[in-house]
């Protein structure tokens, strides 16, 4: 930059020359020099007011096309901002087969600590000990002093619990709103729902995740954004629910038994209408699984028997061999069987507390009177390789693919080698284990005529179209028997007036870890169908250990104890499903004609 000198000297020399003022030559300088810097000034302030407004302009103009496209958009949920976004929200509701509510959502609230924040960490402690009495004071305190900035102290909180809390006047203490899933029936179908927890979390919300049954197992269609809206519709009526776990609870403690189950299923769907485990637990606060290694598995209440029980489920298996039998055209249910003795290389086999029941009887009549002897020579005449592919047609020999997360886990116990030994014993439900699910599903199979169900806890009114895996008369035929076994046989305890029952009753002895059974503990089993007439409905009920001491001796037979549990789950469910009781006509000699 070129400055100009205020004093030139060639103008100072002319001034003095002409009698000039030098200071004048000066004061001029200065003042054009200022004039030209307030100049250069004045254009700078000019060019920044314009970039100031050029600013607003397009900030305003920015702003006002966002709001005209809001404005022309479609209305939707404002979203919080941060981290939270990540977490998945929302979990659809489970509902019954008539649309009432099993599980859903509650907005609830945990309690975290900004430990820097807290003014008094002690009396913290102390307090929130007093609101919460599962947590210790000192563990709370030195938690809070450990030096550490976040601490977790509750994940979820009653409203009178934040009242209280808030109560504390504690800074570092503080709330995150978050869905909690609520079981509005508490344990009523604990073993189907399962239960759900909280998955990945934050201060703002956190995510709920299945834990067990059918929350974790269709836990992916739950957590659908797409679906949230859509509740889960279940097969099971809440009110055949209800009734089947309290009369199973009752039938259990009558029988000081060890614990029991009960399914029962529509034979033409595969629909489950109610399946009840007990002991049971409350899925609002599900237990933590037992820690003792040598604890058996039904030792714990989330043990679920119907589906995760697999049980050696004894005579319950004899209608198949007749069934199979005579649909290979072996027999008819009038055909006579050997029932005297028999033996199978060195193994003898004998009748249940080595009862005799004559040289022969017919097939019918072996069923009535369950006798293991003619159910052998029948399964003999199969053979094996027969035995076993009927066995494997009717889903005994897999897990069941119910929508349980346990189910896949149950898988049957069978044989290696199925020699003609196993092929007697497991004609009458020994040597090898199944679930009680599978067993329903296979009697439901007979029931409806032959096709193969697949047990479901989806609502589907649609009829099950599966293979064929009985002619229709011969299952036609099984039914008539099994509706023997209870008029005349070993289920005479399920005679009732109002409806025809069938059923097969079975006891098999426990076996023992380190081999071999137990003398004085059984499972028994009452497998049936009703109203046998057309049959609708397949109940099953197992007790594990029952013992019945209402006569002069101990008994421990399926016919004393499973058989009347299933007699009153009838007498009470079958209304709730709509089966109209059977009313018998007076007799006509009891009849008094009045004139009027």
């Amino acid at each position: 930059m070129i400055r100009t000198p205020l004093r030139p000297l060639a103008r100072i020399l002319h001034a003095r020359a002409t009698g000039g003022s030098p200071e004048a030559i000066e004061r001029d300088n200065l003042r054009e020099r200022n004039e030209a810097l307030r100049e250069r000034a004045r254009g700078r302030a000019q060019l920044r007011l314009l970039f100031l407004c050029m600013c607003f302009f397009s900030a305003f103009t920015v702003v006002g096309a966002r709001m005209g496209m809001l404005a022309a958009s479609e209305p939707m949920e404002p979203r919080s901002a941060g981290a939270a976004n990540n977490i998945a929200q929302g979990r659809a509701d489970i509902v019954d087969r008539n649309g009432r509510v099993l599980a859903t959502n509650m907005l609830t609230h945990a309690l975290y600590a900004q430990t820097k924040d807290l003014i008094d960490p002690a009396r913290a402690a102390r307090e929130l000990a007093a609101i919460f009495p599962e947590l210790d004071a000192a563990t709370l305190e030195r938690r809070f002093t450990d030096g550490r900035s976040f601490l977790w102290v509750r994940k979820v909180m009653s409203p009178e619990q934040m009242q209280a809390v808030h109560n504390i006047g504690e800074p570092g203490l503080l709330f995150g709103p978050r869905e909690m899933r609520l079981y509005p029936n508490g344990p009523l179908a604990a073993h189907i729902l399962g239960g759900a927890s909280f998955g990945a979390e934050g201060v703002d919300s956190a995510e709920v995740i299945g834990t067990a049954g059918i929350e974790k197992a269709l836990d992916a269609r739950l957590r659908d954004p797409a679906q949230a809206g859509t509740p889960l519709e279940l097969s099971i009526d809440l009110s055949v629910q209800a009734t089947v776990e309290e009369v199973l609870e009752t039938g259990v403690r009558q029988y000081e038994a060890k614990g029991g189950a009960v399914i029962l299923m529509d034979v033409r769907t595969g629909e489950i209408a109610a399946m009840a485990s007990y002991p049971s637990f409350d899925p609002n606060d599900r237990p933590n699984p037992l820690a003792d290694p040598k604890a058996e598995p039904g030792d714990s209440v989330l043990f679920n028997r119907a589906v995760q029980g697999v049980y050696e489920l004894g005579s319950t298996f004899k209608i198949f061999a007749a069934a199979q039998a005579m649909d290979l055209g072996l027999v008819t249910p009038d055909t006579p069987v050997d029932t005297q003795s028999l033996s199978v290389g060195r193994k003898r086999f004998s009748e249940f507390d080595n009862k005799k029941y004559g040289p022969t009887k017919t097939v019918a009549e072996v069923m009535e009177v369950s006798s293991n002897i003619g159910t052998g020579h029948i399964a003999l005449m199969i053979g094996a390789e027969r035995q076993k592919a009927f066995y494997k047609a009717l889903g005994l020999l897999d897990p069941s693919p119910v929508e349980l997360v346990e189910a896949p886990g149950a898988r049957p116990l069978v044989p290696k080698k199925w020699p003609d030994v196993v092929t007697v014993t497991a004609s009458f439900g020994h040597g090898m284990s199944s679930s009680p699910l599978n067993l329903a599903a296979a009697y439901a199979t007979i029931a409806n005529g032959g096709i193969k169900v697949t047990p479901t806890l989806l609502h589907r009114n649609e009829v099950m179209i599966g293979p064929r895996v009985l002619s229709e008369q011969a299952a036609l035929d099984s039914i008539v028997m099994l509706r023997r076994v209870v008029t005349n046989g070993t289920a005479s305890m399920a005679k009732m007036d109002e409806y025809a029952i069938g059923g097969k009753t079975g006891t098999a002895d426990k076996p023992m870890r380190g081999g071999g059974y137990y003398e004085d503990k059984v499972i028994t089993t009452f497998a049936s169908v009703f109203p046998t007439e057309a049959p609708k409905y397949v109940l099953l009920v197992t007790l594990d250990e029952p013992i019945d001491r209402t006569g002069p001796e101990v008994r421990r037979t399926a016919g004393w104890t499973a058989v009347p549990v299933a007699a009153e789950i009838v007498r009470r469910s079958a209304p709730l499903l709509g089966l109209r009781p059977a009313i018998a006509a007076p007799a006509l000699d009891g009849l008094t004609a009045v004139n009027q």
